[in-house]
């Protein structure tokens, strides 16, 4: 089935990921790493990262940061999501905090 808004939208996405061996913040930092080479807007915030985009892009960058956690050596993952959309309206990170900055 087809996601029916092509409209702009947010997604957060916190990754929690554990391995016995590794640090949790450097598994982190390797899921951020795939949020920045995929190329779409985002923001690093304490607790998760924003992204912003079409909803099948984004998607398609929180399955390779999980993906990233496993290669990296996490024996578990556990990712939590928030959607932000709106039928015919575009959805930015500026909206929300562009006048905080």
């Amino acid at each position: 089935m087809e996601y029916i808004n092509n409209n702009t939208v947010n997604i957060a996405v916190q990754v929690l990921p554990v391995a016995k061996d590794k640090d949790s913040y450097d598994l982190v930092d390797d899921a951020i790493a795939i949020i920045e080479e995929s190329g779409v807007k985002y923001l690093v915030t304490p607790f998760e990262t924003v992204m912003e985009g079409k909803y099948d892009e984004l998607m398609q960058v929180v399955k390779e940061v999980q993906n990233a956690c496993y290669a990296s050596g996490s024996e578990k993952v556990m990712c939590y999501v928030k959607i932000q959309s709106v039928l015919n309206k575009d959805v930015t990170i500026d909206d929300k905090v562009g006048k905080y900055s």
